[in-house]
């Protein structure tokens, strides 16, 4: 936190830290942009699935693959465009590049 700045709430200070924001004003940002992306996505993916015909009877491994091949990708993205929007894609952007990191080390082994 700056000198002299007091989060509202004590779980505000520890994400703050935890994220090594510099201000409360940062981690509300950065928890709207999470808000807006999975609000986004839960929209997107009954779109997607209404398109491609899936209902109750569609078996779970396909909604699954397509949710993994197509809704995962679409919320990383959202991530990033929101952040943009909201002043944080460098936030963002480093928590992507650490992801993509951990995902190829997964993948090497």
């Amino acid at each position: 936190m700056q000198s002299g700045e007091k989060s509202a709430q004590p779980w505000l200070g520890k994400m703050q830290e935890k994220w090594g924001l510099e201000t409360t004003r940062q981690v509300l940002l950065v928890l709207a942009v999470f808000s807006l992306a999975g609000s986004s996505v839960v929209w997107l993916r009954k779109g997607l699935f209404f398109l491609l015909g899936y209902d109750e009877l569609t078996p779970m491994w396909l909604k699954t693959i397509t949710y993994i091949l197509f809704i995962f990708p679409t919320y990383q993205t959202l991530l990033l465009m929101y952040g943009f929007l909201l002043g944080q894609f460098s936030f963002f952007w480093e928590k992507e590049k650490k992801m993509f990191r951990w995902i190829k080390a997964k993948f090497s082994k």
